[in-house]
């Protein structure tokens, strides 16, 4: 007992001058880039899934077309993430398909397999900007949002239909990109995205895409069954629903080459 008097005095001294130091705050910067590893981090060893996805696409006179697409996805070690997205209805589209390789630092590689005319476009970095097969979602959308594709900015604390999140922004790093900024809505406890803001290169507000139905797969991963995007500058938007995901179904590199686009069915 004497031993513990004599260290209690020690002990506050320590922690009185811990709590007098002039200890640099966490920008909003670091704190923004924190956040944003943070939901890196926990989505990281899924291997490979599978899926399919619906694409709703409504013009702003409330007409609507339905397609229906495959995703097949690769995890890549120390690099993006390679998919496969293939359309299977209607008609006129059956057998389009889009290979995305993503990259962390360099520009994103795409091939876009046109059946009609059995030919393999690449998608130039400068068009990445363009709407991918009509839709609201641009093909840089489409990549993995590796970290190193953006700079970050902490903005605040908030709630979204009543759920705590953090609000930072991002700064696309890429010359060709179609955003100058993104506000994104991120769940406090998740660590998910719930909604994200596109300010075009104008910094106008272009799109808000929100995420709905979120499941959790492999008692880890969450993944939104409904990705709505609504553009406010022409009144069109795009609903994808996703479906039957699976996990680690043996999925290899020679799934995701410009060979396996035209191999598609």
């Amino acid at each position: 007992m004497k031993l513990m008097n004599r260290m209690l005095p020690a002990f506050l001294l320590v922690a009185f001058l811990l709590l007098s130091l002039d200890l640099p705050a966490q920008t909003p910067e670091e704190k923004g880039l924190a956040i944003a590893t943070e939901v890196d981090d926990r989505d990281k060893g899924w291997g490979d899934f599978q899926a399919n996805m619906e694409m709703l696409l409504r013009n702003r006179h409330g007409e609507e077309s339905l397609r229906k697409m495959r995703v097949k996805s690769l995890e890549v070690e120390n690099d993006g993430d390679k998919t496969l997205i293939v359309f299977d209805e209607p008609r006129d589209v059956k057998g389009t398909a889009l290979l995305t390789y993503s990259h962390k630092v360099k520009d994103d590689d795409q091939w876009l397999y046109l059946p009609a005319l059995k030919r393999v476009k690449r998608i130039a970095s400068r068009n990445k900007s363009g709407p991918f097969m009509g839709s609201e979602f641009a093909y840089e959308d489409l990549a993995s949002q590796e970290i190193e594709k953006y700079t970050y900015k902490y903005i605040r604390d908030d709630e979204l239909d009543g759920i705590p999140v953090f609000v930072i922004e991002r700064y696309p790093v890429s010359k060709y990109s179609g955003y100058t900024r993104q506000l994104v809505w991120i769940d406090k406890e998740r660590y998910i995205p719930l909604k994200i803001e596109f300010y075009d290169r104008k910094n106008s507000l272009l799109k808000t895409l929100v995420f709905k139905g979120y499941k959790q797969y492999l008692d880890k991963y969450w993944r939104a069954s409904e990705m709505f995007m609504e553009n406010h500058q022409t009144g069109k938007s795009t609903l994808l629903t996703w479906k039957n995901y699976r996990f680690r179904t043996g999925l290899k590199d020679s799934d995701f080459t410009r060979n396996s686009l035209k191999r598609t069915r």
